[in-house]
């Protein structure tokens, strides 16, 4: 089997669970309740609410624009998974009884955002998205550096405004939690567990390093100039030495591996790592949707 078909079903089997896990915090904990999300979803839950309309139709008609939106400026396959995704979350939601979980606010909103988030987030890892907003955020986001989850806050700042007129206060404030879980949720699938790190290495073989990280990692590697500052107890052995100082960028679950790598070729090699939040262009491993 090529990496491309198994690639193909790996993406496939997420967005199932995706649209599984997205239903039951609909279904188990938000509608119920009268709570919201953010996003189309959240507008779906508003208009469904006040008009009596199935969720399952309005998830799907609102979603329409913005899919047409994905098919003109981010690609046709991402525009054609999203759209059956979306048509099978519609159809799980019309047809597919979930348990109601709890009736506690407080849990609702935790629980109820962390199953809609990592339906959300899932679905992202797959090659599509459940929430026409993430593909606005999308677009946008290829013109302003900035996280998905951080894009979504804007637009959902009226629809919260909307929901304290239309649930009350009350529930509006417990939907803006549900949000925040939500997003958290989708950041740390989509960002979070593969999250850009840049790593520093100084080494006095760092020649050798630069050579089995390129071949073994298939990173590229940054080399800086630097000077090493020799102190000893004697004036005389004191001195500085120009050395390569190397930095590259890995994913989070990578970290270990480079560590093993450099370890091999020099033990007393000085490793430091730090979170990236935006990078682009050069050797990158791609990660969800980065394309």
């Amino acid at each position: 089997m090529s990496l491309a078909v198994k690639e193909n079903i790996k993406g496939v089997f997420l967005i199932i669970l995706g649209i599984f896990s997205a239903s039951f915090g609909l279904k188990g904990f938000l509608i119920p309740n009268h709570f919201i999300d953010g996003g189309v979803t959240g507008i779906s839950m508003l208009a469904s609410f006040s008009a009596k309309i199935p969720l399952s139709v309005l998830i799907f008609i609102i979603n329409v624009p913005f899919i047409i939106l994905a098919f003109s400026q981010i690609s046709k396959y991402f525009a054609i998974k999203t759209l059956v995704a979306i048509a099978g979350l519609s159809l799980v939601l019309a047809t597919v009884n979930f348990p109601v979980i709890t009736h506690d606010k407080l849990l609702i909103a935790i629980f109820g955002g962390l199953f809609l988030g990592a339906g959300v987030g899932l679905s992202v890892r797959g090659g599509c998205v459940l929430d026409g907003t993430e593909i606005l955020a999308l677009y946008i986001g290829k013109k302003i550096e900035t996280s998905i989850g951080d894009m979504i806050l804007i637009f959902n700042v009226i629809i919260f405004c909307c929901a304290a007129f239309i649930l009350g206060i009350e529930s509006a404030l417990y939907s803006i939690l549900t949000y925040l879980a939500a997003t958290r949720t989708i950041d740390y699938l989509v960002e979070g567990v593969e999250e850009y790190t840049g790593i520093t290495i100084i080494s006095e073989k760092s020649t050798k390093i630069k050579r089995v990280l390129t071949i073994k990692l298939g990173r590229g590697i940054t080399i800086y100039k630097g000077k090493r500052s020799i102190i000893g107890k004697h004036p005389e052995i004191e001195g500085v030495t120009d050395m390569d100082i190397l930095f590259t960028i890995v994913t989070k679950l990578e970290i270990g591996k480079v560590k093993k790598l450099v370890n091999e070729v020099d033990e007393n090699a000085f490793i430091f790592y730090f979170p990236i939040s935006n990078a682009k262009g050069g050797v990158l491993k791609r990660r969800p949707l980065h394309q």
